[in-house]
């Protein structure tokens, strides 16, 4: 089945459950998409996003545009019970060895970033043009150990809140 988030093929309440994750940035119209979900959707609507309103992602000080960008792109927390009614929101801790391949799914290990097919696989690197000047500052810090020095602290922790969040609309 193809469709769009913001006209979804299916009729009324057809489910138990829907879910969208790290995807509304992608949705043109992000009201009518979250309405189109909770029309579909008899029980909860869950969805994993992040929060633009959270800047303790040290990547911010490489590539402060992530910052502006998430600003027009992602919905306020507040956003989502407006759109939604009662929602609960949880924060999602990033494990340090996390596999999937998302924005902070790297933050314990930062030269991955320098790598092109990470890059290529994280959707906000797409919008920000050419970042050869942050990509060198970063591979600098990280081989004369500035980067290691600056987030000492992060070396010892096992999960870390980048700014993404659990929202459950029951």
């Amino acid at each position: 089945i193809q469709g769009h988030a913001e006209d979804l093929p299916f009729d009324d309440k057809v489910f138990d459950a829907s879910m969208a994750i790290l995807t509304i940035h992608h949705w043109s119209d992000q009201q009518k998409g979250l309405s189109e979900m909770r029309r579909v959707t008899r029980g909860p609507v869950v969805l994993l996003t992040f929060d633009p309103d959270h800047r303790g992602f040290w990547l911010l000080d490489y590539f402060p545009e992530l910052a502006a960008l998430d600003d027009t792109q992602m919905p306020k927390l507040a956003d989502y019970e407006r759109l939604l009614g009662q929602v609960k929101i949880s924060t999602v801790p990033v494990p340090h060895d996390c596999t999937d391949g998302f924005m902070a799914a790297y933050w314990r290990r930062p030269s991955a970033y320098l790598d092109p097919k990470i890059r290529a696989a994280i959707s906000p690197f797409w919008a920000l043009g050419d970042i050869s000047e942050q990509l060198n500052k970063l591979a600098q810090d990280l081989d004369d150990g500035t980067w290691a020095e600056r987030y000492a602290d992060l070396a010892e922790l096992g999960e870390y809140d980048a700014g993404y969040r659990l929202v459950v609309a029951s």
